[in-house]
């Protein structure tokens, strides 16, 4: 796992997980033994299982073993493993006003950036997908054909409740069906994960930044993508819904033109490294009128 931090800092690690999810990826019979687990059956099972009083047992071993500082989070008794899972943070925990200019992050997880072709086409890793097949809707995969797409990948120790990026008015929220691959990087080698994974999203139409898009992706393990509200409006950094038990995964689109993303998070992907991030963090200003003429 390469992942660097937003003062520059650079990291390359690997659990045991990594080690195990590589092993079952990268060949064949062992991608053959992962199929029952990437069904909706078994995430659902698990999300069953820890919404059970039973499960509560795993979360001091949890605390531990993800080193989660509980100080930042308000202060109650959790009765099951998924109430701790999708824990709130204290209000003092995180910034609440933002710059109107900020395109922020929704949610905390390691971010990658990457260009959408004028064709609709981007690739994860060496993965190729197109915007059609993402969001299985021709034209409004169209609109952002030439922009930029953000992939924050969130890991078990990361904050599950997640946000809205920027003000705006909000379509309703669009499902679509699919598997729960692990979101580990190992995994989109083999299986374009992004548009065979269950997600769901929403377009929020914004003065500053056009049209955005918002993509909750579900992962192995996820049981359930939990969004509060449909149409309507869309207030920048109000919590927009969470995750259950699991790893996951969000995206946000941007169209041409309309955001100056941060140079830090391009030069990171470029160069292989997600960068660490935090709910509410910038991903890009608005753009001016002379990043459009010479950018």
């Amino acid at each position: 796992m390469k992942y660097a931090e937003l003062d520059g800092t650079r990291v390359e690690t690997e659990n045991g997980q990594d080690k195990l999810l590589a092993a079952l990826y990268t060949h064949a019979a062992g991608r053959i033994l992962l199929k029952p687990f990437t069904g909706a059956g078994f995430s659902k099972a698990v999300g069953w299982f820890m919404n059970q009083p039973v499960s509560a047992r795993l979360i001091a071993s949890a605390i531990q073993e993800y080193r989660i500082d509980m100080t930042r989070y308000e202060e109650t008794v959790y009765r099951t493993y998924n109430e701790f899972f999708t824990r709130r943070l204290c209000k003092e925990a995180r910034q609440t006003t933002f710059d109107p200019d900020w395109l922020i992050s929704p949610s905390d997880g390691k971010v990658s950036v990457y260009p959408i072709t004028e064709k609709g086409r981007f690739r994860i890793k060496n993965t190729p997908y197109t915007m059609r097949r993402l969001l299985r809707d021709s034209g409004l995969a169209k609109r952002y054909e030439g922009g930029f797409l953000f992939v924050i990948r969130l890991t078990v120790d990361d904050y599950h409740r997640y946000c809205y990026p920027a003000d705006g008015a909000k379509t309703g929220n669009r499902k679509v069906d699919g598997y729960f691959h692990t979101v580990n990087p190992v995994a989109n080698d083999y299986y374009p994960i992004y548009k065979e994974n269950t997600r769901e999203y929403t377009c929020i139409r914004s003065e500053e930044f056009g049209d955005v898009l918002q993509m909750e992706v579900g992962a192995m393990c996820v049981g359930r993508i939990v969004n509060y509200e449909g149409k309507g409006k869309a207030v920048k950094g109000k919590e927009k819904g969470r995750f259950e038990f699991g790893g996951s995964t969000i995206l946000v689109a941007v169209q041409k033109g309309r955001v100056q993303v941060r140079e830090d998070l391009l030069k990171n992907t470029k160069d292989g490294y997600e960068t660490r991030i935090r709910m509410g963090d910038k991903l890009g200003i608005k753009a001016s009128e002379d990043f459009l003429k010479n950018g």
